[in-house]
Order: structure tokens, then C-alpha cells, then sequence
């Protein structure tokens, strides 16, 4: 799958092994495979996972109301924090690539291997930002089809959607 060996290329020329750290659409779909089927988190989260495997793109959800002014993809200095699910606080390794906010807080572990607790969504979770990220030759295309599925299976969902942006190497930075 190009979608697929776009995010291998990428982690490889992190220094990852991308079999051992993989992105989280080729997570998902080997695990669907495995299983033939996926465990309940969030009626969002469930939905943003079916459509991350439906388009082999790596699919991220934030609640903001733990993120500090905005998130930016980019190599970690090594100071930030990143609370795992067991509740252990982590400091990303310098040039590490995370979802990192103002505060300090990296919301992510290898780029789009691994979501921060601190961020992730929840019942009580009123606002969330949602990522798709894409590297493939056809990825502008793929990403236009999979916002436009997004806004319809969301609105069906009750979800109510704020705005949008296509972020590049030169705009990288999602304020809200």
C-alpha cells in the first residue's frame, strides 16, 4: 500500500525500524486483521479508526482542553513531557518527532506511533482536534476524500465541525 510504505520510508529516515514502530493506520489494520475486530474507546475515536483504515492514513484525535495554544509537528529538544497510559511520564529523546504544544507537553511519541494519555479523548471531552497526516504521491487527493467522508460521518455522529486547514513543511503550525 503506498499509503503505507510512504510512513515506513518516513520512519526509516528517523533512525526507527518501521516494523517495530509503525504508524497508526498500518497499526490498526494489522491488528484488524489479526482480530477481526477492534476494541470500543470513543464513538469519535471508533469512528476516526474505520476511517483511518478505510484510507490507510494515520488519524489523530486531541481533546484541547489539554493542549496549551496550538500543536506543532516537529523534533522534540528533549524536555517535554509525555504522560503514557499507565500513567508514567516520559521526556521524548531530542530529535524525536512529536505533536508538541507551548507548554511543553509532546502529545504524541514517534511522530504517529503513539498518542499521549494526557490528550486523548474522553466522555468528558467537549472539543477535539483532529489529524490526518499523509505522505503518499496521492495524499492531497486522498486526504480532500477522506475530510469530506470525515465531515459526513462525524455530522452523523452529532459531531459538530469547526474548521479546517491543509498543514505543509512551510505551514505547520494549527492554532485554535
Amino acid at each position: 500500500m503506498p499509503e503505507i510504505a510512504a510512513w515506513r520510508e518516513a520512519f526509516t529516515r528517523m533512525g526507527l525500524k518501521p516494523t517495530q514502530y509503525r504508524c497508526a493506520s498500518e497499526a490498526l489494520l494489522r491488528r484488524y486483521r489479526k482480530d477481526k475486530s477492534l476494541p470500543s474507546f470513543h464513538p469519535l475515536v471508533d469512528h476516526l479508526n474505520h476511517v483511518s483504515m478505510a484510507y490507510a492514513i494515520p488519524i489523530a484525535v486531541f481533546d484541547v482542553a489539554h493542549v496549551d495554544t496550538g500543536i506543532t509537528v516537529r523534533p522534540a529538544t528533549g524536555a517535554e513531557s509525555y504522560e503514557t497510559f499507565q500513567g508514567d511520564i516520559e521526556n521524548p529523546a531530542p530529535g524525536e518527532v512529536v505533536f508538541g504544544d507551548a507548554a511543553g507537553h509532546a502529545h504524541s511519541r514517534r511522530w504517529t506511533f503513539r498518542q499521549s494519555a494526557r490528550s486523548a479523548v474522553s466522555k468528558s471531552s467537549e472539543s477535539a482536534l483532529i489529524v490526518a497526516e499523509a505522505h503518499h504521491a496521492s495524499a492531497a487527493g486522498d486526504l480532500t476524500a477522506m475530510e469530506a467522508e470525515l465531515k459526513t460521518g462525524l455530522a452523523a455522529l452529532g459531531v459538530t465541525l469547526g474548521s479546517s486547514a491543509l498543514l505543509s513543511e512551510s505551514h505547520r503550525l494549527f492554532e485554535f
